[in-house]
């Protein structure tokens, strides 16, 4: 079974930096398949931040997240990126990677609480003080 490493998460202040890593320890499917990033809140539902197709290399940013976060990914490592600059204290969460069959990033982006998504790596968690 495919498993899903995440890595990055940590403590940052508001307008700092992280880099989020998700490192699957295989190719999770033989065809077109999606990699991301969802996160948690307290008290919230969780909700899809970004995905990066492995076809196409087409990507899905939430309206929240456009212009600060970028993905990126390298497919020969099976491995996935999420780059978070200009980081607010809003988006303190426990940040999940995801990995499940699609065409677009968006499909798998705009899941529903993520409810369905095949493989989910262990959460890390992004907090940023104001």
């Amino acid at each position: 079974d495919v498993q899903l490493q995440a890595s990055g998460g940590g403590l940052v202040q508001a307008g700092g930096s992280l880099r989020l890593s998700c490192a699957a320890s295989a190719r999770p499917y033989d065809d077109d398949y999606v990699m991301g990033w969802f996160r948690q809140a307290p008290g919230k539902e969780r909700e899809g931040v970004s995905c990066i197709s492995n076809s196409d290399g087409s990507t899905y940013y939430a309206d929240s997240t456009k212009g600060r976060f970028t993905i990126f990914s390298d497919n020969a490592k099976n491995t996935v990126y999420l780059q978070m600059n200009s980081l607010k204290p809003e988006d303190t969460a426990v940040y999940y990677c995801a990995a499940d069959r699609a065409n677009t990033a968006r499909a798998i982006a705009t899941m529903t609480q993520g409810i369905g998504i095949d493989y989910w790596g262990k959460g890390t968690q992004v907090t940023v003080s104001s």
